[in-house]
Parts: structure tokens; C-alpha cells; sequence
């Protein structure tokens, strides 16, 4: 089994900032890409952030300039630093990765539980 714990969401101001966290834990061999999602109500699950095994990046548009991804790979933790945030980051933000069981088994996609995101104007 593989579990991700989210961390970091609350409620904030408009152009405050905020800090997620999502740990993975249980039986991982490997993570390969590690990403950030979110879903406001009404709307769809949106691509926020991603980061690769190389830790290349790419970003929403909406996003580009005050959201940064990073992980920590000894950790198997992957970080999401909002900036700037404005109410309509408003959401509730899910961590995903692609990984690895062991050294013969092909990849798996997990989500994590949810974090809310609130920014009030």
C-alpha cells in the first residue's frame, strides 16, 4: 500500500502566501513524476503543477510566476509554495504520483485525500 499524507492548506488573504506538503509512505520503490491538482467547486480537477524524476517543471498558466514545485526525494515528499494567492486559487488542492512498487512491477498512479485552499479578497 501507498499513502499520501497532505499538509499546508488553510484559509488566507488575497496575496498571501502558503506552503503544501505531501508525504508518501508504505511500499514504494520508486516515484517518478509527483504533481499538485486542484478542484474548485462546480469545476473540474485542473492540472496545477508537475515535476519529474529530473525535476523538470511545468505550471498552469494561471499559476506561472507565483507557484513553485519542488521535492525532496529522500523524503518522498513533494512541495507546492503558492504565492500571491488570489480567490480564485480557491480549491481544494491533491497531491499525485506516479510510483513504483518494487523493481518489477510497473507504475501506479496514487492521489492523496485533499487540502482546502481558501483566499479571501
Amino acid at each position: 500500500q501507498v499513502q499520501l499524507v497532505e499538509s499546508g492548506g488553510g484559509l488566507v488573504q488575497a496575496g498571501g502566501s502558503l506552503r503544501l506538503s505531501c508525504a508518501a509512505s508504505g511500499s514504494i520503490f520508486r516515484i517518478n513524476t509527483m504533481g499538485w491538482y486542484r478542484q474548485a467547486p462546480g469545476k473540474q480537477r485542473e492540472l496545477v503543477a508537475v515535476i519529474t524524476t529530473g525535476e523538470s517543471t511545468d505550471y498552469a498558466d494561471s499559476v506561472k510566476g507565483r507557484f513553485a514545485i519542488s521535492r525532496d526525494n529522500a523524503k518522498n515528499t513533494v512541495y507546492l509554495e503558492m504565492n500571491s494567492l488570489q480567490p480564485e486559487d480557491t480549491a481544494v488542492y491533491y497531491c499525485k504520483i506516479v510510483a513504483v512498487r518494487t523493481w518489477t512491477s510497473g507504475p501506479n498512479v496514487y492521489w492523496g485525500q485533499g487540502t482546502q485552499v481558501t483566499v479571501s479578497s
